[in-house]
């Protein structure tokens, strides 16, 4: 489960991650697959720069 979702990240990173100020994927590219992305931009935005702690990667 854990695994599916740091993919899901990794995918939501590449294709907008642009966002960020990390473009990797060519425009084209990213317009074609934002309307699936569109329902989960504001929860991966928010977990993205959401401040880690050390207690966090020790418990997750």
């Amino acid at each position: 489960m854990k695994e599916k979702m740091y993919i899901e990240y990794l995918f939501m990173l590449m294709t907008i991650g642009d966002m960020m100020g990390i473009p990797l994927l060519p425009p084209y590219y990213t317009l074609r697959l934002l309307p699936y992305m569109v329902p989960n931009i504001k929860g991966w935005k928010l977990r993205m720069l959401r401040e880690r702690d050390f207690t966090d990667i020790v418990t997750g």
